[in-house]
C-alpha cells in the first residue's frame, strides 16, 4: 500500500508544542478538546478553510475568507464574527506560536454544539464552534504522486455539492481508501458523466502538447491554486482550457500535475498503472511552479 500522500510535511518537533485557537481562547493541543456533543463531530455539519503561510504573509487571504463565508452562508451558519473577526482570530494564532513561514492553518467552523445527539440544525442553540488548527508544515513529498481512477464520483450540486469545503468528506476519504486498496497514493474521480474530474484531495490538470487542461469545474471544488495556475497560463500565453475530457486523454498526457493550497503544484506520475510523459515533473509544471511562487511573494 502507498504511503505517499499530497499532504506529506518534513517532521517538525515544534509541532508538538503548538498552541491551538478554540472559540476565542488560544490553547496548548492537549487543552483543545471540543464536546461529544458537536455538530462537527456528530454530524460532519460544518465548513473548513486551508491557508498557506509565506514570509509572514497568509497566501491569497482575501480569497480564502471569501470561500469560508461562502460556505458559511450556503449551509446557513453563522459564524459568530465578522471578516475582521475571522482575520483577527487567525493572527492571534500565528503570533501565539510565533510562525513567520512554512505554516498551514486548517480554520473549522461548525454549527456548535447540541441540546441531544440528532440530525435537525435547530438542536444547535449554543452558538457556533470556531477552531484553527496551525502548524510548522513545509511540503515534502518525495516523489510524484500516483493516482488510481475509482468509482465514486463528485457528485451533482442537488446531492452534496462538490463546491462546499464540508466537514463531510467520506465520500472523498471512501475514494482515496479505494486507490490506496489498489496501489495508488490517492484517487481520480470522474464526474455524473464519466469525464475527468479531481482527485479526492485536489484539483486536477493535464499538459498536452503544451496546452493545459482541467475539468469544467461544473462537479469539483472551486479551488483557489486552480484558479491561479488557470489565471498564470492566460497571463502567461500558455493556452488553458477548463473542458470535459476523458481517461483516454488523461492517459496519454504529457504531463499531470494536482493543484492545493498545500503542495501548490504537484506532479504526477502514473495514472491505473499508465506512466504519464517521463513520470516525472515536466517543463509546463516547473514553469507553472515558478510563476506561482512569484505570484505569491507578489501578493
Amino acid at each position: 500500500m502507498s504511503d505517499v500522500t499530497t499532504h506529506q510535511a518534513e517532521q517538525d518537533t515544534r509541532n508538538d508544542a503548538i498552541l491551538i485557537y478554540v472559540d476565542g481562547r488560544i490553547v496548548p493541543k492537549a487543552q483543545a478538546v471540543i464536546s461529544v456533543y458537536d455538530s462537527g463531530f456528530m454530524l460532519g455539519d460544518g465548513v473548513w478553510e486551508g491557508l498557506r503561510l509565506y514570509d509572514g504573509k497568509w497566501a491569497f487571504l482575501d480569497d480564502h475568507i471569501d470561500r469560508l463565508f461562502e460556505a458559511a452562508k450556503a449551509i446557513d451558519l453563522d459564524i459568530g464574527l465578522d471578516r475582521n473577526g475571522v482575520i483577527s482570530a487567525l493572527l492571534d494564532t500565528q503570533k501565539a506560536n510565533r510562525m513567520t513561514t512554512d505554516a498551514h492553518a486548517r480554520m473549522m467552523i461548525t454549527r456548535g454544539v447540541k441540546t441531544r445527539p440528532f440530525q435537525h440544525p435547530n438542536l444547535s442553540q449554543q452558538g457556533p464552534t470556531f477552531v484553527i488548527i496551525m502548524e510548522h508544515s513545509k511540503p515534502k513529498i518525495p516523489r510524484p504522486i500516483t493516482l488510481a481512477t475509482v468509482p465514486h464520483m463528485r457528485g451533482l450540486p442537488m446531492t452534496q455539492d462538490p463546491k462546499l469545503n464540508s466537514h463531510s468528506k467520506l465520500n472523498c476519504i471512501l475514494a482515496c481508501i479505494a486507490a490506496q486498496k489498489a496501489g495508488a497514493d490517492e484517487a481520480l474521480m470522474l464526474d455524473v458523466h464519466g469525464f475527468v474530474n479531481t482527485t479526492n484531495a485536489c484539483n486536477f490538470f493535464i499538459v498536452k502538447k503544451g496546452q493545459v487542461w482541467t475539468s469544467t469545474g461544473d462537479y469539483c471544488m472551486n479551488g483557489i491554486t486552480r484558479q491561479k495556475v488557470i489565471d498564470l497560463c492566460r497571463a502567461n500565453d500558455i493556452p488553458v482550457f477548463e473542458r470535459n475530457f476523458s481517461l483516454v486523454d488523461t492517459y496519454s498526457a504529457d504531463e499531470a500535475f494536482l493543484t492545493g493550497t498545500f503542495g501548490a503544484q504537484t506532479p504526477v506520475s502514473t495514472i491505473d498503472g499508465r506512466l504519464i510523459g517521463t513520470g516525472d515533473l515536466g517543463p509546463v509544471t516547473t514553469r507553472l511552479r515558478a510563476l506561482y511562487k512569484e505570484l505569491v511573494a507578489a501578493s
